[in-house]
């Protein structure tokens, strides 16, 4: 399971790239997704790689986000009741851990499948230049869990 979360805005953006984007749901700055990692999403996240940043997420890191910036469709939080009411599971941890293993979406359980962040602690690195680069762009393997935690 990959989060993605956008780092630049829309000004500037070719219209296939903004395309792609939309199809990812990514449609402000600081807005994350979940995807699962397959052949068409990888070429997604290439095309838009200057602007959005990706990397695995793990359990803990899928269940901060879950209770702290996660939304129903009416927009209330979620919370353990929720879950317990709605999913078969007895906890948001069981429901993030039944996400990883992609046994359960996020859309099953009606819960909005972009998570709106706050900007990140101390800011981005630079939002012009790869992270290999010392920037905030492109594929940063489990480094996305200390920038969601800073974003949460």
């Amino acid at each position: 399971m990959l989060a993605v979360v956008r780092v630049r805005g829309t000004v500037g953006v070719k219209k296939d790239i903004a395309a792609t984007m939309d199809m990812l749901r990514l449609t402000r700055i600081n807005h994350a997704v979940l995807i699962n990692e397959n052949p068409s999403f990888k070429g997604m996240l290439l095309k838009s790689k200057d602007y959005i940043t990706w990397g695995e997420i793990d359990l803990e890191t899928l269940t901060q986000l879950i209770t702290k910036r996660g939304r129903v469709a009416g927009g209330d939080k979620i919370t353990e009741e929720y879950i317990k009411e709605n999913t078969e599971y007895s906890s948001i941890e069981e429901f993030a851990k039944a996400i990883l293993e992609s046994e359960i979406t996020l859309e099953d359980a009606n819960i909005k499948q972009v998570f709106r962040l706050h900007p990140p602690r101390k800011g981005y690195e630079g939002v012009k230049n790869a992270f290999q680069e010392g920037g905030s762009l492109g594929y940063r393997k489990e480094e996305i869990r200390t920038l969601i935690k800073k974003m949460v």
